[in-house]
């Protein structure tokens, strides 16, 4: 998608070390604290009954049931790289250039899904990763082994041969509403179990909204800290149900903390579980919403497009021998519908999109010089070279 204005800079929150080395009802939840049912009367010398202190409140529940479920994932990772050996016997047989191994060592987050040992995560918490540790809350070390991992989604799966193990509740990502509290834990900077605390400040932020343009998915945007570290580790609700996947945030900006929903996250997991690999039905197509400022900043480019309308979702390029180029989709070209169903943002047409099936039909109604019409592709699989296109 073509940018008309200064993208942000965009840091995955994973922490990667700079050597090498080798809403129950928030009035009942906030205002008062439940005792616990042992918090009884206790007599003191002058015979009158006092209540025993009790300093915890709804996040310090939250906690207290969730952190169990909440791991660390360090992951190991051996880079091959060119160093000069200064020993004319070693430059005669390998040339000047000697590769050395260096590793690389990463640290971040995840949460147990399953008793049986699935974890979520981050994919780029484990991508390319030789050896992978899973560190519970009580110390144990489990040998983690990546079930699947989808960049575009940024979502992996790491399974550890355990049973027993604490599972975090799912709540609902699709209800979360702006001022609702948001809870974080993770593994900041290598910190365990650091636990932040803030609110959902937005939801439905897109990738070309915080600078990334090569995610399929809308953000949950929250203001509670997030940190290199805490890639992979939950966003939880009041009730203390994970609503979503802390996955970034945005560089020199304070409370721009940026988490996948956990429906997303869920229904990739599946697929990873199920198959190791996910399916993201592929257009090839560049698009951008219109606005009167883009429309004015089109038609006086060099794109040689005329857009006549303030609204809707435009096509700016068709990827040479894609679904969309046999189809006959044009640049100029403003999409209406999609299967039936009317789309007005980038966002709305990529949720229909990823819903297709493919190679099966897909049905696209167009406006093309003023003209509707409707045309009919089959979407494919999405190229690895092309992770910016929809």
């Amino acid at each position: 998608m073509k940018r008309f204005f200064k993208q942000p800079i965009f840091y995955l929150a994973i922490l990667l070390p700079l050597i090498s080395s080798g809403c129950t009802d928030l009035r009942d939840r906030l205002i008062q604290s439940r005792p616990s049912p042992a918090a009884t009367a206790i007599p003191n010398p002058s015979g009158q009954a006092v209540a025993p202190p009790d300093n915890s409140n709804f996040i310090a529940e939250v906690v207290r049931e969730v952190g169990p479920a909440v791991v660390r994932i360090d992951a190991t990772r051996r880079i091959d790289t060119p160093t000069v050996s200064g020993n004319p016997l070693v430059e005669r047989f390998f040339g000047s250039q000697v590769p050395q191994e260096r590793v690389q060592r990463g640290t971040g987050s995840g949460f147990i899904i399953s008793a049986d040992g699935q974890v979520l995560t981050n994919a780029h918490v484990v991508a390319e990763a030789d050896e992978v540790t899973v560190v519970l809350k009580d110390g144990r070390r489990l040998a983690g082994k990546v079930v699947g991992a989808d960049p575009v989604t940024d979502v992996a799966v790491v399974k550890v041969e355990a049973t027993g193990l604490p599972a975090v509740k799912v709540g609902n990502s699709d209800n979360i509403l702006s001022g609702q509290w948001a809870i974080a834990i993770g593994n900041p900077l290598g910190l365990s179990n650091t636990v932040t605390q803030g609110i959902i400040s937005a939801t439905g932020r897109s990738g070309s909204d915080i600078g990334i343009q090569d995610k399929r998915l809308d953000f949950i945007q929250t203001d509670a800290a997030i940190n290199p570290g805490n890639s992979g580790g939950p966003l939880l609700n009041a009730q203390g149900e994970v609503i979503g996947v802390n996955t970034a945030i945005i560089g020199g900006a304070q409370g721009l903390g940026f988490a996948i929903p956990i429906e997303t996250a869920e229904r990739v997991a599946d697929q990873l579980i199920t198959t190791g690999r996910v399916e993201h039905p592929y257009l090839g197509i560049r698009m951008i919403e219109l606005t009167p400022e883009i429309r004015q900043n089109i038609n006086q480019s060099n794109l040689g497009l005329q857009v006549n309308q303030d609204q809707g979702v435009l096509i700016v390029e068709v990827a040479p021998n894609s679904p969309a180029a046999r189809a006959g989709l044009r640049p100029g070209d403003i999409i209406a519908q999609v299967a039936g169903v009317r789309v007005q943002t980038a966002g709305q047409l990529q949720d229909q999109v990823e819903e297709a099936s493919l190679g099966q039909p897909l049905e696209l109604e167009v406006i093309r010089d003023s003209q509707t019409q409707r045309i009919t592709l089959r979407p494919e699989q999405l190229p690895p070279v092309a992770p910016a296109q929809n």
